[in-house]
């Protein structure tokens, strides 16, 4: 009796395990899909391996490592390591576009651009900068990486600007207003005007100088929205 009662609870399980999925058809002709709760486990458990799969592989940029240079922006011989997060990845998208709109992030060339209207530019790229920067929530700087990224901001607005339109800005726009006024002028374009001032020379390279930090520091924000 036993051993017939063992045979049945064989079978049994043996048909349970051949029908873990069925799809029936009933009187009504109403489609009928049937799965085992083993089967379901397993469907759930390889979709979950996949969605943590692609997790893995599509944000690669948020824990990948940047390493910035400070010399490359004239601010001195540190090098800055960190790990990005979105609200970086913000920042440096907000500062990214400012830099590839205006004559500061992209190369300027002293034949065709106007000196005055790239300090223009200048300033105007410290008014927005210091509103990005204060538009942060205060919580976001007390991580590392975000206060590095705000402070290199701060410094290369500081340091790497500040210096050469304290040295040249008005200098130069004093003796160019003048020259804009003088009638000899009246008939000669602007970049040949500017190419009078005593202190060309000197002007030209010391802003082509700075024009190259900040492209420099355009493409490291590029890098880091890119995450490469």
């Amino acid at each position: 009796m036993l051993a017939i009662l063992a045979t049945i609870m064989q079978n049994a399980n043996l048909k349970k395990s051949l029908n873990l999925i069925e799809f029936t058809l009933d009187d009504s002709l109403n489609f009928q899909f049937h799965a085992d709760s083993l089967v379901v486990t397993c469907i759930g458990v390889l979709i979950a391996i996949i969605i943590l799969s692609r997790i893995t592989k599509m944000p690669r940029q948020l824990w990948r490592s940047f390493e910035i240079n400070e010399a490359e922006f004239g601010l001195g011989e540190q090098k800055i390591k960190l790990r990005p997060n979105l609200t970086d990845q913000q920042i440096a998208y907000k500062i990214w576009v400012e830099l590839s709109t205006r004559k500061i992030g992209i190369p300027i060339d002293t034949a065709n651009d106007v000196i005055s209207e790239i300090y223009d530019s200048w300033f105007n790229f410290f008014s927005v900068t210091r509103e990005l920067i204060k538009d942060v929530p205060v919580q976001k700087f007390h991580r590392k990486e975000t206060e590095q990224i705000i402070r290199l901001s701060i410094e290369v607005l500081n340091l790497g600007i500040r210096p050469h339109l304290t040295l040249w800005q008005a200098r130069f726009r004093r003796w160019y207003d003048n020259q804009l006024k003088l009638d000899i002028n009246v008939d000669i374009n602007p970049q040949d005007i500017q190419r009078k001032f005593p202190q060309f020379t000197d002007l030209e390279y010391d802003l082509l100088k700075v024009n190259k930090r900040l492209i420099n520091y355009r493409q490291k924000m590029y890098e880091i929205i890119k995450g490469s």
